[in-house]
């Protein structure tokens, strides 16, 4: 939820100006995800999420914002259908914007091509590594991009994957905007990998960061999650700063919920 509060708001501001937008998204899933499927319902993470927000009114402008994201899956008001990332850009995207999707899982990039068959105008699917992909997307022809990283990372590998596509994302196209996504959990890895995305981040930042209960006695599972933009709009700070006393409170699980908002505009 995090991510795509955040990811609304970025669109929200790109979208303000006429030139056109590209959306690239490194690791799209399956675009949409059905929350009354077996797996949904077995797993059901979504009741401590999304399921704690819907239906409820006088929520701070972005939580509002994305709530409204979530409606236009949702059009007869019940909870059914839960909107990736792509299908959120989907949404927000302008005629003139295209969108470029990677996902290299062979279900899931089945399924994205077939979702968006009759889009192939405005939305290009490609079944390949998205850390590799991103290279020859960048910089885009309109030169205004807004990339989204979000691996698994159950292999430990893709944080240094983010680090070295990052680093060479921005040689490429320094002026971009690029939002990390990132898991917290009990993992070096992961405690380490803002501090060394800010060494790259040569110009403005952001970093947000949602706690939603105390880490797990063995170690597993997630507490919580963070954001790490580069170049962020400059009314992201304040939009956020907004919001996140509210989604502590509304997803908050235990008295260890909290949230860390820090940002850098040259």
């Amino acid at each position: 939820m995090l991510k795509h509060v955040v990811l609304v708001q970025m669109l929200s501001y790109l979208t303000a100006k006429d030139t056109p937008l590209w959306f690239v998204d490194t690791h799209a899933g399956a675009g949409s995800y059905s929350l009354e499927s077996a797996f949904a319902q077995k797993k059901g993470e979504f009741k401590d999420g999304i399921g704690r927000l819907w239906g409820k009114s006088d929520l701070p402008a972005a939580l509002a914002e994305y709530l409204e994201q979530i409606k236009k899956r949702n059009p007869d008001a019940v909870l059914r259908h839960y909107p990736g990332s792509p299908q959120i850009a989907l949404q927000m995207l302008r005629e003139q914007d295209r969108l470029q999707l990677f996902e290299l899982h062979t279900t899931e990039s089945e399924i994205l091509q077939k979702q968006y068959a009759n889009l192939k105008r405005r939305i290009s699917v490609q079944p390949t590594d998205g850390f590799a992909g991103l290279k020859a997307v960048l910089p885009p022809a309109s030169r205004r991009g807004l990339v989204l990283l979000d691996p698994s990372y159950e292999d430990k590998a893709d944080y240094a994957r983010v680090l070295e596509t990052m680093r060479e994302a921005l040689q490429r196209f320094a002026t971009g905007v690029y939002a990390i996504w990132y898991p917290q959990v009990q993992r070096q890895e992961s405690k380490e990998l803002p501090g060394r995305l800010q060494q790259l981040a040569g110009k403005g930042w952001l970093h947000a960061t949602l706690k939603v209960r105390a880490p797990a006695r063995d170690g597993l599972g997630l507490h919580g999650s963070g954001i790490f933009v580069f170049n962020p709009p400059w009314k992201l700070e304040a939009a956020l700063s907004a919001v996140m006393p509210t989604l502590v409170r509304l997803l908050g699980q235990d008295r260890s919920a909290s949230y860390s908002l820090r940002a850098h505009q040259t």
